[in-house]
Formats: structure tokens, C-alpha cells, sequence
């Protein structure tokens, strides 16, 4: 098949685009935080666990449904499943991406801002209040709508450019910077005096600490650290030639997003318990305590600023592939891709304007108590990608053609023996878990 500008020019390039997709805000900020709350190695052991047998499986189902229609979302369940309502699992996805988006954007503005104050010498000062320093950023209307724009403009520029030239590139230089960054600040951490305490607490498991809601709670953390649930995988996968493995393109993809998981635990509680924090400190572990610890380091500032660019990158990996399920289906609809990622971008910085201000100018403003970046962010990840993710693991067994997604499972010997478990657990075991993860985080058991 000859190559185009939207299709990926090696196996080592989707993956790195995949993993890149995957690892985000999850792996880096809201993963480290979560455990420190959850009781530490206990919880990250339950992580990597259902990492594998629940994420895993609903990564390869994306991969087959998209490689086997080599089309973006909504027409790839079209070409599965034709004049049926399946189509709507990939309108879903562009609703469910669409929305995310607006809050996703405004992080990534946050990340980009601090980043920038950190590179000029901003951050980490002589008896500076850190949480002040955040609540500066968060909280200033100018600042955070700065940081969204340039934040979008990046994403339209590399989406413009096509699968190639852009999504391509700009993972195949982030990526490797990505761990070599991490990797920098691993080896700092863990040579740091008292950085055994951290190490223990995040690898060595102590079960006394987890609780029924814990295990629900690394289930949906696992789960939904791989992107899937809004087909940004089946447009992704629907760029790949047909004599890619799919399961050890999977198992790649899972296993460097769980490596990244461990490197952030390394590189962040050592840091944390060798300065005296406490690891429970929640969202605020990244913004606020990490600061304060580097200020007690040589050369704490670089350091600093390496962790937080490397945070930037990984948003920018993942915020792509939001960007690129829509614009995919706006092409397919005839819009032109750089249209299609111009047009977007303004549409999805109008509409992230509230979720900017929502610190700030509306912080008044409460959508069933919660401010509006708070309440966007739970309809997404709370409602909407427990649907999605359900509906994709029904549609791969029961709406689908059964042979043909064998037939597609085993091209490139993926092997009938992995073909029978992957069934099994996309038959049982995945729905199920899923169903009970999205009751807990609706409080109904």
C-alpha cells in the first residue's frame, strides 16, 4: 500500500504516537497524587494489574476496529456494522473528545505557563508561598487565556501538518525527551538522602491501607490512563498497515505507559519524603509540593523546569490525538485537514473560555456544586467515557461481525490462543469491571 501523509510510516512511529496518546495528565500529575492518597505500592500493584487485563484488551479491540475499516471513528463503525446505530459509539467519541477538550486545553495552558515562569526563574524563589505562585497562574484571567491560545495553537500547527508531518514528528522528538527527562530526574531523586522512604512507600505494597473503594478507584485510574473509551485509538490504529502485530503493538503501548507511571512515582516521592512532605497532598502534589521540595536542591530550578517540560510534552502527545479523531472526520466529511484543525481549534478555544475562567472571573458559577471546569471535567470522565467504554467492549462482541474480527485479531500471527483470552476477557471480565468502576464513581455502591 503506498504511504500518504495520513498513514504512519513505521510500527516504532505508532506506537510512540499511541503511548503518546496515552500517557497525558493520567500518568504524570493524576496518578502519583492518587496513589499517595490510596495508601501508596498497594494501590500502584492494583494499577498495573488491571492496566493489563482490563486496559490491555480494550486497546487491542480499538486497534481492531479501526485497522480492519482503515477509517477514522464514526466511519470506521459504519464500515463494521452498516445501517445500524453502532455509528454512534464514534459520534460519542467526537462529543466525548470535543468536551474534554475544553478543560483538557486549559490544563495545558497551566502546564505551558508554569513551564515558562519556571525557564525564566519565576517559580522557585527565596520565601516564595508556592501555592500562591500556582493560584497566580490558575487564577488570572489574562494568564490562563494566554496559556490556552498558545496551547491550542500548538496543537493546530502539528494537526495541520498532517499524520506524517505532524503528529509523526512532533511524538517521535517528544517522546524519547519525555524519558530522558524523566530519567534525569529519577536518578536525582532516588540518590537524594531519605529517598528509601519514598521508594518504599510507592513500590513496597501494604495492603492494610486499601479499601473496596481503593481497588474501584485503580480500575477506573487504569482504565482510563490508556485513552481508551472515545475511539481516539480506531482513528489512530485506521493509519496502520495491515502486517502490524496488533497485540504487541498493545503490549507496547501498556507497557511504556506503565514504565512512565513508575519513573513519575520515582522521580516525585522520593523528592516528597526526603524534604519532609506528606505524599497525601492530592491535586496540589505537582504544582505546589514538588516546587517547594526542588527549592531545597542544587540546581532545584533546572530540575524543576525539566520535570515541568517534560509534563508539557506528555499533554501535547495526548491532546493530539483528541484533536485528531474530529478533524479525521471532518476530512472525511471533505473539509481539508488544515481547515478542518484551524476551524477546530477556534471552536474548542471559544468554548474552553468558561473553564479558563473558572478559577477566576466565574468561580461564582456552580453546575450542580461543582464550578465549571470541575463539573465539564466529571461529565467526561465520569459519565461519558464509562458509556463509551462499555459500548465499545459490546460492539467488538456482540456487534461486530465474530470471523471477521478473529480474521483481524490473527493477521500478522497475532495467534488463536491470545484470540480465545482476549475474547474471554472482552466477553466478562472487562464489561463487568467497568460496569462496577462506573456505579462506584456515580456513588451507587
Amino acid at each position: 500500500m503506498k504511504r500518504n501523509n495520513d498513514q504512519w510510516t513505521s510500527k516504532l512511529n505508532f506506537i510512540l504516537a499511541s503511548a503518546g496518546a496515552a500517557i497525558g495528565l493520567g500518568a504524570i500529575w493524576k496518578l502519583p497524587y492518587v496513589t499517595g492518597m490510596n495508601g501508596g505500592g498497594a494501590f500502584f500493584l492494583i494499577f498495573v494489574i488491571f492496566t493489563v487485563l482490563i486496559g490491555l484488551p480494550m486497546l487491542i479491540s480499538e486497534f481492531i476496529i479501526g485497522r480492519g475499516a482503515k477509517k477514522e471513528a464514526v466511519t470506521a463503525y459504519k464500515t463494521w456494522a452498516p445501517d445500524s446505530l453502532w455509528v454512534w459509539i464514534g459520534r460519542l467519541g467526537l462529543v466525548g473528545c470535543f468536551l474534554l477538550l475544553t478543560f483538557y486545553s486549559v490544563v495545558g495552558g497551566w502546564v505551558l505557563m508554569y513551564t515558562a515562569k519556571s525557564l525564566i526563574g519565576g517559580v522557585i524563589q527565596s520565601g516564595v508561598d508556592y501555592e500562591a505562585v500556582f493560584g497566580g497562574v490558575v487564577g488570572s484571567p489574562s494568564t490562563t487565556i494566554f496559556g490556552l491560545a498558545i496551547f491550542t495553537l500548538l496543537n493546530v500547527l502539528v494537526i495541520s501538518f498532517g499524520v506524517r508531518n505532524g503528529i509523526e514528528k512532533a511524538n517521535k522528538y517528544m517522546m524519547p525527551l519525555l524519558f530522558i527527562f524523566f530519567i534525569i530526574l529519577v536518578v536525582r531523586s532516588i540518590t537524594l538522602d531519605g529517598a528509601m522512604e519514598g521508594i518504599s512507600f510507592f513500590l513496597k505494597p501494604d495492603f492494610s491501607n486499601i479499601t473496596g473503594s481503593a481497588v474501584l478507584y485503580a480500575l477506573g485510574q487504569s482504565f482510563f490512563s490508556l485513552a481508551v473509551g472515545f475511539s481516539c485509538m480506531v482513528t489512530y490504529s485506521s493509519y496502520l498497515e495491515k502486517d502490524v502485530n496488533l497485540t504487541t503493538s498493545a503490549g507496547s503501548v501498556v507497557t511504556m505507559n506503565i514504565f512512565v507511571s513508575l519513573l513519575a512515582g520515582l522521580a516525585i516521592f522520593p523528592v516528597v519524603f526526603a524534604f519532609g512532605f506528606e505524599p497525601t497532598e492530592g491535586p496540589g502534589l505537582l504544582f505546589i509540593v514538588l516546587p517547594a521540595a526542588f527549592a531545597q536542591l542544587p540546581f532545584g530550578q533546572a530540575f524543576l523546569a525539566i520535570f515541568l517540560l517534560l509534563f508539557l510534552f506528555a499533554t501535547l502527545t495526548s491532546s493530539f490525538s483528541l484533536y485528531e479523531i474530529i478533524v479525521a472526520a471532518l476530512k472525511e466529511s471533505g473539509v481539508p485537514r488544515a481547515i478542518s484543525a484551524i476551524f477546530l481549534g477556534i471552536i474548542i478555544f471559544i468554548a474552553a473560555i468558561p473553564s479558563a475562567l473558572a478559577e477566576s472571573i466565574l468561580n461564582d458559577v456552580s453546575i450542580f456544586g461543582n464550578n465549571i471546569f470541575d463539573a465539564t471535567d466529571f461529565l467526561v470522565s465520569n459519565i461519558l467515557l464509562p458509556i463509551g467504554s462499555i459500548l465499545i467492549a459490546i460492539f467488538i462482541i456482540h456487534g461486530a461481525d465474530k470471523s471477521l474480527v478473529q480474521k483481524e485479531y490473527e493477521i500478522a500471527n497475532s495467534g488463536r490462543s491470545y484470540y480465545g483470552i482476549w475474547r474471554a476477557l472482552m466477553t466478562w471480565i472487562v464489561p463487568i469491571t467497568i460496569i462496577l468502576a462506573f456505579l462506584n464513581t456515580l456513588g451507587i455502591m
